[in-house]
């Protein structure tokens, strides 16, 4: 698990973009209190989807108005029809950390 930020960076309901390793990473601290990772690029357009807005347990990608599942990755909404990787996340002391080893198996492009 790698540091990537602290809880109070990201506030609920907010995501943020970072570089863990050269892998972009969204951070986001959802509507149901959990922090999630997911791959920082819509496998749509290829757009930051840390830009996006935050709606329950979704992300959503500014560009198109694609949304995914920050638990799965799976999309929920066209016109993305594939998954994008999601990744371990941790709270530890106040900060949040993440594992690069996809939870869902789909690899960062």
């Amino acid at each position: 698990m790698i540091k990537v930020c602290s809880v109070e960076d990201v506030p609920k309901g907010t995501s943020v973009a970072a570089d863990v390793d050269g892998t972009e990473i969204a951070v986001v601290h959802a509507e149901d209190d959990n922090f999630y990772a997911i791959h920082d690029v819509c496998s749509h357009a290829e757009v930051p989807l840390s830009e996006g807005e935050v709606d329950g347990c979704t992300l959503e990608c500014w560009l198109h108005g694609s949304r995914f599942d920050l638990r799965t990755g799976e999309p929920t909404g066209l016109p993305a029809t594939e998954p994008v990787p999601v990744f371990p996340v941790e709270v530890r002391d106040g900060d949040v950390y993440v594992s690069l080893t996809p939870s869902n198996g789909v690899q960062p492009s």
